[in-house]
């Protein structure tokens, strides 16, 4: 039997370029109410998806306490909800005021058909971002990005 002495090459390995993704990465999304038109926020999970985050979709039908709940289990880094049904004065008041009573501090933001004036009042409320439509998917994502760095309301 030889015994052979080990080859003491040096191993290269692949260089590879770092992913970058974003700092936080978990974002709920959410239509909550009887709200039952999902293709914006269907479309808006994928823009995050593909710009690297990982995203929760609770679907149609949530309520507050569901969706702040699912938040805490998933630790999500912020909260979405789309609206096209004319709830959403309602519904993100009873939103925030589960988020306060749970003791969840993340950023939440909302979008789908809302008049101007209510994005005003729903910024006033705690809302971090109102996202109107029309707006383009690449600014959707620097968006959220710029919510995450911010941090909580």
């Amino acid at each position: 039997m030889t015994i052979h002495e080990p080859i003491h090459e040096p191993i290269h390995e692949p260089i590879h370029e770092p992913i970058h993704r974003p700092l936080h990465r978990r974002i709920l999304l959410a239509k909550m109410g009887l709200d039952c038109h999902d293709t914006g926020i269907v479309t808006v999970a994928s823009v995050l998806r593909d710009a690297g985050y990982e995203v929760v979709y609770l679907g149609l039908h949530n309520f507050a306490d569901r969706v702040v709940k699912t938040a805490i289990e998933e630790d999500a880094d912020a909260i979405g909800i789309s609206f096209l049904s004319g709830q959403h004065m309602t519904q993100m008041r009873r939103l925030i005021e589960q988020m306060q009573s749970e003791g969840l501090r993340i950023p939440v933001f909302c979008g789908g058909v809302i008049p101007d004036d209510d994005a005003e009042a729903l910024k006033a409320m705690g809302v971090a971002d109102v996202m109107l439509p029309g707006l383009l998917s690449s600014d959707v994502a620097a968006r959220v990005e710029g919510l995450l760095a911010r941090g909580a309301a």
